[in-house]
């Protein structure tokens, strides 16, 4: 427990003072929030069930938060210290594997923990949102979530072969993600074919199941098909991440 402490320290650290993750994965959404409901908050989202705008950005960008932290920032930040040989360099310490890998995905999602506090608090004090009801279900849609776009992380990260390339897929995957699966806009009035493509992406059903919690009040036990579906692209990136998870460079 020593050992964990003490490396996620290290990994705290670490995401805190290195500016470029920090700004891209965390900020930006909530820079996002601010314009976009400043523009349309209080505009009414007929297809949605008539709901404000503003607490309907709120949830896009907790699911944007969640797939730019746990899923982005995580699977670049692998391959980057993969690359570089500091894996490789880990393996051959005392420090055990699993502290280690425990030790990184607790400190992504505690950032994303925070950002979802920020959220809230920038929805509260500017744009009048009201907190969620339905607390336990929240938290646990909100872990559910973001321990899915972790294990597709690093899913990812096992089959990118470079980091000079890691930036341009991840942002090829999770950019367009974002704006299909309905972050910042209803995906109701996208045409036919993206709304086929949105209804394969983890992140349609994660919002989904976030949505349906915060704005309409339901538990998430009621959210039997978006929580498997969430559920099962997890799983799938942990299956790739065991099959070909490396700790060595690829040219190393």
């Amino acid at each position: 427990m020593r050992l964990f402490r003490h490396e996620l320290k290290g990994e705290l650290l670490l995401y805190t003072r290195s500016r470029e993750l920090a700004f891209f994965t965390f900020l930006l959404p909530m820079i996002f929030f601010l314009l976009l409901a400043s523009v349309y908050g209080n505009d009414r989202i007929k297809s949605e069930g008539n709901v404000r705008s503003a607490p309907f950005l709120e949830a896009g960008m907790i699911g944007y938060g969640a797939i730019s932290i746990a899923f982005a920032g995580l699977a670049i930040v692998l391959v980057i210290r993969r690359e570089s040989g500091i894996l490789k360099r880990l393996r051959a310490t005392p420090l055990p594997a699993p502290v280690y890998v425990s030790a990184l995905l607790s400190a992504f999602l505690a950032a994303f923990a925070i950002e979802v506090v920020g959220l809230l608090a920038i929805g509260r004090a500017f744009f009048s949102v009201a907190l969620p009801h339905h607390a336990l279900s929240l938290v646990l849609a909100l872990l559910l979530g973001a321990v899915s776009f972790c294990g597709l992380g690093i899913g990812l990260s096992a089959l990118i072969k470079s980091a000079e390339g890691a930036s341009a897929v991840v942002n090829a995957i999770y950019l367009p993600s974002a704006f299909i699966s309905g972050s910042f806009f209803s995906p109701h009035s996208y045409p036919g074919f993206l709304r086929a493509i949105a209804d394969v992406l983890p992140l349609t059903y994660f919002l989904r199941l976030v949505r349906n919690v915060m704005l309409h009040g339901h538990e998430i036990w009621s959210q039997g098909t978006n929580v498997a579906i969430l559920a099962a692209w997890g799983v799938v990136g942990v299956i790739v991440a065991l099959r070909a998870f490396r700790w060595e460079p690829t040219e190393g």
